[in-house]
């Protein structure tokens, strides 16, 4: 815009004003917020400006020494700014880079692997973060074999950063210690909402700026599982996408008879306590738990992962882990490397 304000002044009959030093401060401020691309082509402009209005004003023979000082001016500016451009970009990608391993680092204490063998069935898990910054998503994952058997875990808090993995670590707390002595796997999602309704009334929990957030969408999907040595599994969900069953090469959603609010919304459900429901699970098949980032992640076409299909195309006899990993794949291949929201998968496997 400087440079354009000079041309149009230099064109004007108002061109005897001195506006070489004005054009040298162009590269300068490009700097600030352009990048060293920017920089070189707010540069060329101003060179290309200065250059222009010496012509059209014929002063080349009567001010040559002014207008190659005009050119020195702005050669040694965009010099200048093309290094503390780089120097800047270079401090905070570095900056960034040591945040986001803080952020992550902070993540996996809260999100550990789940063992690969939990009494009757073999499991593995995966967890991806966004290329969003340092933010860290609200994601949460975990496996626990019990008395009751195993019981497991999977859900997305509403939200990011501090608020988001906060909540995560309430809600992880209270399943870690709720699986072991709780009779009814629906009780275990009871002492979770009690635990995330708690937090959030504590005062001083979420600064001013998170707590309107907290407040009007403060809520988090969350689905649990129990499977012991009956061959059936029993699931609790509450608002979360549905496990997908695997079985001899086709996949069907574990679709919920009765559709529960997320947690958080408690307020808003006059309906009936939440009770568990119970599908075959039969030696051989297999249970996906995942998050809303697997079944929303987009290709440039706007279109979403087809996960069902994506299942039913991997050999059937890869281990969880290479099951994952397969899925990991189909995931980079479908964004083309840019995930938008995290993601996080537990798969498990029935053995007898």
């Amino acid at each position: 815009m400087i440079a354009l304000g000079v041309l149009g002044i230099e064109l004007s009959p108002a061109h005897d004003l001195v506006t070489g030093p004005v054009l040298t401060t162009t590269p300068a401020l490009a700097a600030l917020t352009m990048g060293p691309v920017g920089t070189l082509s707010a540069a060329a402009l101003a060179a290309s400006v200065n250059a222009t209005s010496a012509t059209y004003n014929q002063s080349w023979g009567t001010q040559t020494q002014l207008i190659i000082g005009n050119f020195l001016g702005i050669i040694v500016v965009s010099v200048a700014s093309v290094i503390l451009s780089n120097a800047v970009r270079t401090r905070r990608e570095g900056e960034l880079d040591q945040v986001r391993r803080i952020a992550v680092a902070a993540q996996e204490v809260v999100l550990r692997p789940v063992p690969e063998r939990l009494g009757p069935v073999r499991a593995a898990s995966l967890c991806l973060a966004a290329g969003t910054g340092a933010l860290v998503g609200g994601d949460l994952y975990d496996a626990v074999q019990t008395r009751y058997g195993v019981r497991l875990i999977v859900g997305d808090v509403r939200g990011k950063g501090l608020s988001a993995i906060r909540a995560v670590a309430v809600a992880l707390g209270a399943f870690r210690e709720a699986v072991h002595y709780e009779d009814e796997v629906q009780e275990v999602m009871n002492h979770c909402a009690a635990a995330l309704r708690r937090e959030a009334a504590v005062p001083g929990t979420y600064s001013q700026t998170e707590l309107p957030e907290v407040l009007m969408e403060g809520f988090t999907t969350a689905l649990i599982a129990q499977v012991s040595d009956e061959p059936v599994v029993y699931l609790v969900n509450r608002g979360h996408p549905p496990p997908l069953m695997l079985r001899e090469g086709k996949v069907r959603a574990l679709m919920p008879a009765l559709p529960l609010l997320p947690l958080g919304l408690e307020d808003l459900d006059d309906g009936p306590p939440a009770e568990p429901e119970s599908f075959p699970f039969l030696p051989g098949d297999r249970l996906l738990l995942y998050t809303d980032g697997v079944i929303e992640a987009r290709n440039r076409d706007n279109d979403f992962l087809p996960l069902a299909q994506t299942m039913e195309e991997i050999p059937t006899d890869t281990s969880p882990q290479d099951f994952l990993d397969e899925l990991h794949m189909a995931l980079i291949v479908h964004t083309e490397g840019c995930l938008t929201d995290d993601v996080a998968m537990i798969l498990v496997d029935r053995l007898a």
